[in-house]
């Protein structure tokens, strides 16, 4: 409140008469901050900073970018600065342009070639519609490739490595397969992924084969089963429960 001729006259009005933002009234009575009370308190010190760049430059990481230089070392609970602090120290001292990101990685196309059954096996797994809407139930299913046989499935209401594995491991068992007689291809999805899925395979003894990234015609067995499937005639819009998609 101002006082004027013994009347109080509040800053909204006093703002509006002047014609200014309460805002600039208000930044304009602050106490104006000198060089060094500007400065963050988190801002590196000349010291921090070398240590800092000393690390970038060490032989472990001075081919590495900062990006993967920060994830490495936060997963060894190391905290030296900011991912940006980093670049902004590399930027500083001209080495930005002497780090060259990893060249990229050359995928070859799998080879997908049985003689007998039991040898190749496709699979994947794909969502089918349930009552409600963005609901929806997944179809587990696996395929020889020699014969295209179903040599296992299953419907669940979740997608997830454990299930996965439960499934891949059941249907080995089923068709009694040895160790080192099959190999299992998938596409690059996160079940198919999964140090859970890979740790029992590698169990089995079964090799396991993935599809490059970016390219969906890798796994076209699975792929043409689960679009012959969808696209035939009578298949249901939705199903009402999971109980009635696995009876369909």
């Amino acid at each position: 409140m101002i006082e004027e001729h013994g009347k109080e006259i509040g800053v909204r009005e006093l703002c509006e008469a002047l014609g200014e933002s309460r805002a600039s009234f208000y930044r304009s009575r602050k106490p104006k901050q000198s060089a060094a009370d500007r400065v963050s308190h988190r801002k590196l010190t000349k010291f921090e900073e070398e240590r800092v760049l000393e690390t970038l430059n060490s032989e472990r990481f001075r081919d590495m970018a900062p990006g993967k230089i920060y994830a490495t070392l936060l997963d060894e609970g190391i905290y030296l600065c900011s991912e940006r602090s980093m670049y902004r120290i590399l930027s500083r001292n001209k080495q930005n342009l002497q780090r060259r990101q990893s060249s990229p990685r050359l995928y070859t196309k799998p080879e997908l070639l049985a003689t007998a059954p039991n040898q190749l096996w496709s699979w994947d797994i794909t969502k089918l519609k349930g009552p409600a809407k963005w609901t929806y139930f997944y179809l587990y299913k696996i395929i020889d490739v020699y014969s295209r046989f179903v040599v296992g499935w299953m419907v669940e209401y979740r997608e997830t490595g454990a299930l996965a594995k439960e499934f891949i491991d059941d249907t080995c068992a089923k068709q009694e397969i040895l160790p080192n007689q099959l190999t299992l291809h998938a596409d690059k999805g996160s079940s198919m992924t999964s140090r859970t899925v890979g740790q029992l395979l590698a169990d089995l003894g079964v090799t396991k084969t993935h599809s490059r990234p970016h390219v969906s015609n890798d796994n076209p067995y699975s792929e043409s089963a689960f679009k012959t499937l969808k696209y035939r005639p009578g298949f249901p819009e939705c199903f009402g429960s999971i109980e009635d998609e696995r009876a369909f």
